[in-house]
């Protein structure tokens, strides 16, 4: 299962991981985010080498401002504090495991 990120648990657990993260800032109220639900649960079950999370962005509007989110949903990978990739809208979960796979 994903894990819910939050303004409390984000520079923790993402911030300050010693593995990547990637992350999926989305919002209940999305139709493209609730479509990408089920791939990025699959990918938290099958990535082990990588910490999948999800950021609500209305309940957690400072982090989404911070990191220019625009539209939703937008996946960020995080390395070493760092944004390292970034995908907008809806993306094939394949696409993205073999982007993951090769960090």
């Amino acid at each position: 299962m994903a894990l819910e990120l939050t303004e409390a648990n984000f520079e923790q657990e993402v911030l300050k991981s010693d593995t990547p993260v990637f992350v999926d800032f989305w919002a209940p109220w999305c139709g493209p985010c609730r479509m990408m639900e089920p791939a990025i649960e699959e990918l938290s079950q099958e990535m082990t080498q990588v910490k999948i999370g999800k950021l609500n962005v209305d309940e957690h509007p400072g982090i989404a401002s911070t990191y220019g989110i625009m539209s939703i949903p937008t996946m960020k990978v995080f390395k070493g504090g760092q944004v390292v990739k970034e995908f907008i809208g809806v993306q094939q979960k394949d696409k993205l495991k073999s982007e993951l796979e090769n960090l």
